[in-house]
């Protein structure tokens, strides 16, 4: 029998062609993704490295280097590392060198004033000159360190990108004005936040210790150990060095540090590969339907053969065997060709990273692990030899004297019963799971009702192929006569294969047309809220979400042009049930600037120095109108606040709103200024945007949008998103025309008896080919019309959940989107026809009647 399963293999090669190609594009998915984030992995992990070669010991004060980063965090209190720190650690007799640190974020304008990098990346440190006059941390490639406040030192790349030389004047920001500073040198860096794409800002450390914390603090301090010290003495040492009574200062050594980078970037690589997996799941399960398919066309082909098998003793189990063995050595051919091509994908998207996409990220050999090999060819076999079951069964079941008929056995009533029964069990499954998900707003209840329905509807298509179909009977009947009726006669001849080849199609385009339905209705939703909540004509904000300096607001108010203004300032206050966020307004003008409707109370609260709080925050903390709020304030007050109104849902007012008035003065120098909101006398027009541009001094940390910015924002944060999964889901579709393609291929092969007989009684070759394409399209279209209204279905549940996030949000059905949807379902089935077609219209008449 393994003889035999390796002729069969070898004797219908080309048959299982689409199916080897199908396994192959699955596995390659799997195996490039596996060998993407481990050569990933080990390269940020080799980069990380170098960053803790010359450290024996770190000390860092967790406040202060959140507060480098946000100026507005709440301080802890307590002592803090300075330079007095500083000498006592280098003192120490393990010690070779102590060097302070400061960092946070710092934007470098190009020459015409826009953000290099973006808001995220734009780093910010301290340049430490040796003896030597260089920082080991940053080699200089060109000129000299930076000395004085006036001076600053780039990165290469930074540099380049904004065509800055040794020498030039360079305009860099933090959180306020644009400081004018001379570059007085360039510098290699390690930082992966500046290898991907962004900036770094070198200052001399006194002016970055006044931009990010305070003269004299740091907020690390790294030790270098002497020659022959032992690296948990001198930690000793050093925990003993450090001030006392302050919980955000610990101690550690670099092996410890380099030991939890390399924990992180593991668990950030494994989360990416987590995500791409998903999609190659979706890739295999599409190849599933394409396997199965094949092996039951192969086994209806090979009936006799089977047939003669059983007659001369071969057991049910080993037609069974052989079958599954087929699948098998087709799985492992196609597995390791799916390797190699997941390898050659990992290396070419490695490339393309590092080369036109201009990444950043570290380079590094490729990284092809045993447990990468194994997990490839592991899951390509099973797949192909699971998908294979089935058919393999159904090849037992062939009675020795009924199986010598040439006629393919037709699937008996009691079986598509059963079948019809399991599929409405699970498509009713599916709906109460997606109704109570919805209902709950429970997303994990939706997407468990989102599979059991797609799996439900799967298994009900071969009920659903034939009035679906027969809808296009007319219309392909009036336009194309005699091979139009045929086409259709044919789609719907067997249920079984029309819906296997179909459902592989309806896979991608029910994710695909769910995640395009949910990117319109989240865009609207966002733009209504937008429109109806701001009437300010434009916010002014960090670009990284950092807070503002306070001197930004008061240039603003000075602006020609601006009518009312308002701050938000956001403070964490502690209240009896912990935590909570208190944003801070203007009283007198946020109701020319955002819409205050209330569900209860007064809108004029805010004026009367009372609360404003929104509905979700009221229902979360047990509050109403009239209630008294005990918090205390970051500066350690106690005070307590009255419930005026409650807020309807607000995109711009959310959670617990009080006058800046009572926030402000609680609040530490520049402490949560989030947000300003502006009007203008003339609206939302060019030169009230470019006076607030001056107004912040051209920081291009700075943005300032209005309406339409925010809508164009929106837009295209969802049009990359959607884009991104179109391209992860390609791979699907791809597999999904394979199987379309196969099927017409074989199907053409096991008719050529019927097609001959049609060529003898008149129908030309072009009558044959349109035929054989019109089946394809009417068997593809089905795919795609089940796709888009399961897709509308899952997408109106996923919204569902969203409500609570998203103000007002309905179900948007882009009618152009499905549209081009359908048209692409049509061409893809067209595409794939054009050599099945080619084919079944050259067969020779005699030939073909004979089965030769």
């Amino acid at each position: 029998m393994y003889r035999t399963a390796l002729r069969n293999v070898l004797a219908h090669k080309a048959r299982l062609l689409m199916t080897t190609l199908a396994v192959m594009l699955g596995t390659a998915f799997v195996a490039g993704t596996l060998v993407f984030t481990d050569t990933l992995g080990n390269a940020l992990r080799s980069q990380s490295a170098k960053s803790y070669t010359d450290i024996a010991v770190t000390v860092s004060d967790r406040d202060a280097v959140v507060r480098g980063y946000d100026r507005g965090a709440k301080a802890t209190g307590g002592p803090t590392l300075n330079e007095e720190t500083r000498k006592a650690i280098a003192a120490l007799p393990g010690a070779a060198e102590a060097r302070g640190v400061v960092s946070g974020f710092a934007g470098i304008a190009d020459r015409n004033g826009a953000l290099i990098g973006n808001g995220f990346t734009t780093t910010g440190t301290n340049f430490v000159p040796g003896a030597d006059g260089t920082d080991p941390r940053y080699p200089l490639v060109d000129g000299r360190g930076p000395r004085t406040s006036g001076e600053v030192a780039l990165d290469t790349k930074t540099a380049e990108k904004g065509g800055f030389n040794v020498g030039d004047t360079v305009r860099v920001a933090v959180n306020g004005p644009v400081m004018e500073l001379k570059l007085t040198g360039t510098l290699h860096a390690n930082d992966p936040r500046v290898l991907s794409g962004g900036s770094l800002a070198a200052f001399d450390t006194a002016t970055a210790q006044q931009l990010y914390l305070a003269p004299g603090r740091f907020a690390e301090i790294d030790v270098k150990g002497k020659p022959g010290a032992d690296d948990s003495a001198l930690l000793a040492a050093v925990r003993q060095t450090v001030p006392q009574g302050n919980d955000s200062i610990e101690a550690k050594t670099g092996r410890e540090l380099a030991d939890e980078q390399d924990r992180m970037i593991a668990e950030g690589t494994k989360g990416l590969g987590r995500a791409l997996l998903v999609f190659a799941a979706i890739s295999l399960f599409v190849g599933i339907f394409i396997i199965a398919n094949t092996f039951t066309m192969l086994v209806a082909q090979r009936t006799k053969e089977l047939a003669l098998l059983r007659a001369v003793g071969a057991s049910r189990k080993q037609v069974t065997r052989s079958v599954l063995i087929e699948a098998l050595l087709v799985g492992l051919v196609s597995s390791l060709a799916g390797l190699l091509a997941g390898i050659g994908i990992a290396a070419g998207l490695q490339s393309l990273l590092n080369g036109p996409l201009d990444a950043g990220l570290p380079d590094g050999p490729l990284v092809i692990g045993p447990s990468t090999v194994i997990a490839s060819v592991g899951v390509g076999v099973v797949v192909t030899v699971l998908a294979a079951w089935l058919p393999a069964r159904r090849a037992s079941r062939i009675a020795p004297v009924a199986a010598m008929s040439s006629v393919e056995q037709p699937a008996s009533q009691k079986s598509l019963r059963v079948r019809n029964a399991i599929g409405l069990l699970f498509a009713a499954v599916g709906v109460g799971g997606l109704l109570a998900g919805s209902a709950a707003k429970a997303v994990g209840l939706v997407g468990l009702g989102a599979g059991a329905l797609m799996v439900g509807v799967f298994v009900l298509t071969p009920l659903l192929s034939r009035p679906l179909i027969t809808l296009l009977a007319p219309a392909l009947r009036r336009l194309y006569g005699t091979p139009g009726k045929l086409a259709q006669e044919n789609a719907v001849r067997n249920p079984r294969r029309t819906a296997a080849t179909a459902s592989a199609l309806t896979i991608g385009v029910t994710l695909i047309t769910a995640l395009t339905v949910v990117g319109a209705s989240v865009s609207k939703a966002v733009d209504e809220a937008t429109a109806i909540d701001m009437k300010a004509d434009y916010t002014v904000a960090m670009q990284n979400f950092s807070t503002l300096s306070p001197e930004v607001a008061t240039q603003i108010a000075k602006a020609p042009g601006v009518t009312a203004m308002s701050v938000m300032r956001s403070v964490s206050v502690e209240t009896d049930d912990g935590t909570e966020w208190l944003t801070g307004v203007d009283a007198t003008t946020i109701d020319q600037l955002a819409t205050v409707k209330v569900t209860d109370g007064s809108a004029d609260a805010l004026k009367q120095g009372k609360l404003l709080i929104s509905s979700g925050s009221a229902e979360h903390n047990g509050l109403k109108v009239g209630d008294t709020l005990a918090v205390t304030y970051p500066d350690g007050v106690k005070g307590s606040l009255t419930v005026g109104g409650v807020l309807e849902a607000n995109t711009v007012l959310a959670g617990m709103i009080a006058p800046d008035a009572v926030v402000g003065p609680h609040a530490s120098a520049g402490s949560g200024l989030t947000k300003v909101l502006v009007k203008g006398a003339n609206g939302a027009d060019a030169a009230l945007k470019q006076a607030l541009r001056d107004a912040t001094g051209g920081n291009p940390l700075i943005a300032v949008k209005g309406e339409k910015d925010i809508k164009a924002e929106t837009s295209q944060m969802v049009t990359a998103v959607l884009n991104m999964m179109y391209g992860l889901l390609g791979m699907s579709v791809v597999i999904a025309v394979l199987g379309v393609v196969n099927t017409m291929a074989m199907s053409v092969f096991e008719r050529r008896r019927e097609i001959g007989m049609l060529r003898a009684i008149g129908l030309d070759r072009r009558g044959i080919g349109r035929m054989v394409r019109l089946e394809s399209l009417m068997i593809a279209l089905f795919g795609g019309v089940v796709g888009v209204l399961l897709g509308i279905v899952v997408a109106w549940a996923g919204n569902r959940t969203l409500a609570d996030s998203i103000k007002n949000i309905t179900t948007v059905v882009p009618p152009v989107q499905i549209v081009g949807f359908l048209i692409g379902a049509a061409l893809i089935g067209l595409l794939a026809a054009v050599w099945p077609a080619r084919r079944a219209s050259r067969l020779d008449i005699l030939g073909a009647i004979k089965g030769a």
